[in-house]
């Protein structure tokens, strides 16, 4: 048995039976359905090899029937998501008609999806399924999360602290420095460059409970500054550093609403903190650098807050200073516009939750009735959700702020009520634009840590999972100013005409976090080079998010972690997204295939025109449109000529390195054979000054009247022919050290056969005779040759260069005879 797309996380919002339907305030929760291939026969859930860690069925229940795919199986639920076993049966006649037997189970989940179950009437099971689903998605402790029973598992989770730290330190211009955990507990984190400081200020949590511990702040401005200014500030949330550019000095800063009322109150803290924004000068000329307040909300909000002692600030009080409003709704009307944008995808998809309403169901014919005021109708239907026009507001302000930092190196403080929703998605979205290191993978984990995670975005609130929220959350400075300020054990919602409805009050959940990754696949959609990540993996990034598989984003605020030990109790989300990769490497799903560092190395500044978004099939049509979702298919296709094309370069590699063997192995034998040749060579050569030894040693004593014959034996024999006794004698002469040898490969001894004759026998033509004639200086003219009784074989060794033994002749006297007679 296998899972299909296992890892896709489907947590149920809303809970209905037959045409009741069950709200609640936990109403993104923390389930999983995963639908299993079929098996032909009924397995115990005991011997399940894909329940995960510590994941354990709470309850089951049989002959289930899907309706959206109109199969049959098994249903159970664990502690952590739905598992749906699909039965091979054979094939009978099932009513699928609606009718008052049927009893259907409605889960709608957070990533779109919408899933109904059918129970067979009088077992029982339908209730059942529904105790155990209300059990896991509202549970009354955080602690019974699946994310703490797993535990860290081999997905540990450093601190976030420590990361937070390293990011402080590369805005600075100090990435050199290596934070620590024993960094933060001595304090030594508070650095500083020529602007801005590292205040440890809200180290324990006593300025600002939804900020992190550290906050990046002007440096001219003192910490007592700051304790005076967050009572002007929404929740005390100060204007504190985002982003900074330490070539320019333009700087990019978020807060919360201040607290003006209807009075207009002023704060001169506040307004000290503000304008050290812009305090630097842009350049020599003594350009002041403009201040622009980018406020999210509607003006009408705005002023609606005033009323209740919140509101904007006041161009005339803030210095060269420019109020704009970018007009993004609230969190109530983004989830309205989310639950209409569903319904449209589940209506008009190829696949619908009903198994029959789509207008695809039965084929493409039958589409939209056939009527064209029906095909208009399923268009229109997707504009009146506001789902895309939300996402387009979002990414035109957070471009217009992008483009005001980079293009003028202005200061923008950014805020809307609270400061972490929609502050929130124009902050990260505009870094995002503005620094290449955050379109990598650990630049965009450091983002959203830090502008989502740290900054104490309220993720329970938002997912609906339970908190530990209490009431010692304040907005205003005091009771007195708050005016009709919610007193919700929670955090206030988001400051709106709609905030006094009490079904708002009471819900507070809404798909924030999951518009930004919309906004960013939109942005990767127009600029595909410009991003180290993948689609996919923001898909699976998102799902890791609404699984509550992890602890990373649990909580509301990093107070609210530390707490509850998310970080040493639960796994990392992080460290699983990486895992995942290490396994493929470059080829793995999660890369940009397309990614060029030096195609888009500085900020992205899109033209207005280039912002109209479009839906995220991977993401949005990846339940309801199966077929269409596939818009990476390409990008799939180019990933598999992408994978080949990398074993090809192994493989060349291999043969490269072969290759490279081969030539060595080529240079040594070449080296071995210059070698031989050298010995071979200086054989020859020896050869040749051995036979030219010879020739002289032939010559010389040829020159004395002998013949000289060469023999391979071990001894040199002499054969002497006298005319005077007309006889001959064979001489054997010792062979001795100093005689004459050839080595040619290998060594020899070196025989010579001689023979003398009378000087008289030797022809007066003969070229030896001749030359005897010439150089002995003995000879006298009418005389014969006087060897040996004279000297001249002594002398006449010196003229023709025999090494004759002169020591036996110097023993012979003048008149001894070296050749005796018989």
């Amino acid at each position: 048995m296998a899972a299909s797309r296992p890892s896709r996380s489907v947590s149920a919002r809303d809970i209905s039976i037959g045409c009741e339907r069950l709200d609640g305030a936990g109403s993104w929760d923390t389930l999983e359905w995963t639908k299993i291939e079929p098996v032909t026969r009924s397995v115990s859930h005991a011997n399940f090899e894909f329940l995960l860690e510590a994941e354990r069925v709470l309850d089951e229940g049989h002959g289930v029937v899907l309706v959206n795919t109109d199969e049959a199986g098994t249903l159970f639920v664990t502690n952590f998501r739905l598992l749906f076993l699909v039965v091979k049966i054979q094939s009978t006649s099932r009513n699928t008609n609606k009718s008052s037997s049927r009893r259907l189970l409605q889960i709608i989940g957070k990533d779109m999806r919408i899933i109904v179950f059918c129970f067979r009437p009088r077992t029982k099971q339908r209730r059942a399924i529904f105790d155990a689903l209300s059990r896991c998605t509202k549970p009354e402790r955080i602690w019974d999360l699946y994310a703490f029973t797993c535990g860290p598992s081999k997905f540990c989770n450093l601190s976030p602290k420590v990361r937070l730290l390293n990011e402080y330190f590369r805005l600075l211009g100090k990435g050199f420095h290596h934070a620590s955990m024993r960094m933060i507990e001595d304090g030594s984190f508070t650095m500083s460059n020529d602007s801005w400081r590292i205040s440890d200020i809200n180290f324990n949590y006593s300025l600002c409970q939804s900020y992190p511990f550290a906050l990046l702040v002007p440096k001219n401005v003192s910490d007592d500054e700051i304790i005076q200014a967050s009572n002007f500030r929404a929740r005390s949330r100060v204007p504190a550093v985002s982003w900074c550019n330490p070539e320019t000095g333009a700087v990019l800063a978020r807060s919360s609403q201040p607290l003006v009322g209807i009075m207009n109150t002023r704060s001169t803290a506040d307004e000290k903190l503000v304008a050290a924004l812009c305090a630097q000068l842009i350049d020599e000329k003594d350009s002041r650098r403009k201040l622009y307040i980018a406020d999210a909300r509607p003006r009408k909000n705005a002023l609606a807050n005033g009323a209740m002692g919140g509101g904007s600030e006041s161009s005339s009080n803030y210095f060269q200073s420019e109020i704009v409003f970018f007009g993004i709704d609230n969190i109530h009307a983004m989830r309205e516009s989310f639950a209409r944008f569903r319904d449209y995808l589940d209506t008009h998809g190829a696949a619908s939750s009903d198994g029959m309403s789509s207008f695809l169901r039965h084929g493409g014919w039958t589409w939209g009735g056939g009527n064209l005021s029906s095909m208009s109708a399923s268009v229109s239907t997707l504009g009146d959700s506001g789902w895309l026009i939300h996402v387009q507001s979002v990414l035109a302000g957070s471009a217009w702020i992008a483009a005001r930092v980079a293009l003028e190196s202005a200061a923008v403080l950014v805020h809307c009520s609270d400061g972490w929703d929609r502050t929130s998605q124009l902050v990260s979205l505009a870094n995002l634009m503005l620094d290449p290191y955050y379109r990598t993978f650990t630049g965009f984990q450091a983002l959203v840590e830090k502008d989502w995670l740290a900054f104490g975005h309220p993720f329970s609130d938002r997912v609906g999972m339970p908190s530990i929220s209490g009431s010692s959350f304040e907005l205003s400075r005091n009771a007195s100013s708050t005016g009709s300020f919610s007193s919700s054990p929670l955090r206030q919602s988001s400051g709106s005409s709609q905030a006094s409805n009490s079904s708002h009050a009471q819900n507070n959940y809404s798909p924030i976090f999951l518009q930004w990754v919309d906004c960013v696949s939109q942005l990767l959609r127009i600029y595909p080079f410009a991003f180290e990540f993948s689609s996919n993996f923001l898909v699976d990034f998102l799902d890791c998010v609404l699984s509550c598989r992890f602890g990373n984003f649990l909580c509301n605020s990093e107070k609210e972690r530390q707490i509850c030990g998310v970080d040493e109790s639960c796994g990392c989300l992080w460290a699983y997204l990486a895992d995942m990769r290490s396994s493929e490497g470059r080829s793995h799903a999660h890369y940009n295939l397309f990614y060029d560092t030096l195609k888009h190395n500085g900020p992205l500044l899109p033209p207005a025109a280039a912002l109209a978004p479009t839906l995220w099939p991977q993401f949005h049509l990846r339940w309801a449109c199966p077929f269409e979702s596939q818009a990476g298919e390409l990008e799939a296709e180019c990933r598999n000529m992408a994978i080949k094309f990398s074993e090809l370069q192994k493989a060349k590699e291999v043969a490269e390195m072969k290759a490279k063997e081969y030539l060595a192995a080529m240079e040594i034998l070449n080296v071995d054979l210059q070698n031989e040749k050298q010995v071979s060579s200086s054989a020859i050569n020896l050869a040749k000054r051995a036979s030219k030894e010879n020739a002289a040693i032939q010559r010389a004593v040829q020159s004395l009247g002998c013949r000289v014959n060469f023999t391979n034996s071990s001894d040199s024999t002499v054969d002497v022919e006298s005319s005077l006794m007309e006889t001959s004698q064979r001489f054997s002469l010792p062979r001795r050290e100093s005689e004459y040898t050839m080595e040619h490969n290998d060594r020899s001894d070196l025989s010579v056969s001689i023979t003398v004759v009378a000087d008289d026998v030797v022809p007066s033509s003969s070229p030896l005779g001749q030359v005897c004639e010439t150089l002995c200086p003995l000879r006298t003219q009418g005389r014969g040759c006087q060897w040996p009784d004279a000297a001249c074989a002594q002398l006449g060794s010196q003229f023709v260069g025999l090494k004759a033994n002169f020591d036996a002749f110097d023993r012979l006297s003048i008149y001894d005879r070296y050749f005796k007679s018989e």
